[in-house]
């Protein structure tokens, strides 16, 4: 395995969607905690997060959850995280999870899983981080979004090199296999590779 030990899982909060994204979620956090990793999330009790977040702690995972005071204050936190960290607000939020995670997976979501999938995504194509990042296309709910990125690289909006920046994953067993068989780029993109055609 790689030198990757905490991975960051971004994901809904709802608890009203389809049966399939709870049981990928279910069995991603499953596969995690069976592979040796641990799981930076929300640390909320709800939707897809605490769906998968639960399942790597009883496969002998830790949790690391991360939230802001609002949503604690809400009631939204759990007490079974073997780390807690309390931010001010969203931003914080997303950088102390970004700097306690190796690698990142975004499965399906609304739009704090988008915003937070895309400012990972950036900071990749900057240089900031050479994480990987996956994709989990749970029953073709990003097909989309995918879409639209292939027309930002047509349209020029985006390098098509950006196309290699994160990887999508099918199912659970694709996206931990790529995780531990990661390898990291060796150099940061040049301006070149980042604004050229």
């Amino acid at each position: 395995m790689s030198d990757i030990n905490k991975v960051c899982v971004f994901a809904s909060s709802s608890n009203f969607l389809d049966p399939v994204y709870y049981e990928d979620a279910k069995l991603l956090g499953e596969l995690l905690g069976k592979s040796g990793f641990d799981i930076v999330y929300g640390g909320s009790t709800l939707g897809l997060m605490w769906s998968c977040a639960e399942q790597v702690k009883n496969y002998g995972g830790k949790i690391y959850g991360v939230m802001p005071q609002k949503l604690v204050d809400m009631g939204c936190c759990t007490d079974n995280c073997d780390e807690f960290h309390l931010t001010q607000g969203m931003r914080d939020r997303k950088d102390k999870m970004d700097k306690i995670s190796d690698a990142v997976i975004a499965l399906a979501g609304g739009f704090g899983t988008l915003e937070e999938l895309s400012e990972m995504i950036v900071q990749k194509q900057l240089g900031y981080n050479k994480k990987p990042i996956v994709i989990l296309n749970t029953d073709g709910f990003y097909d989309n979004l995918l879409r639209f990125f292939d027309t930002i690289i047509s349209e020029k909006f985006a390098n098509k090199l950006t196309a290699n920046l994160f990887y999508v994953a099918s199912n659970p067993y694709e996206a931990v296999d790529y995780i531990k068989n990661y390898t990291e780029p060796e150099n940061v993109p040049s301006k070149h590779e980042i604004y050229s055609r």
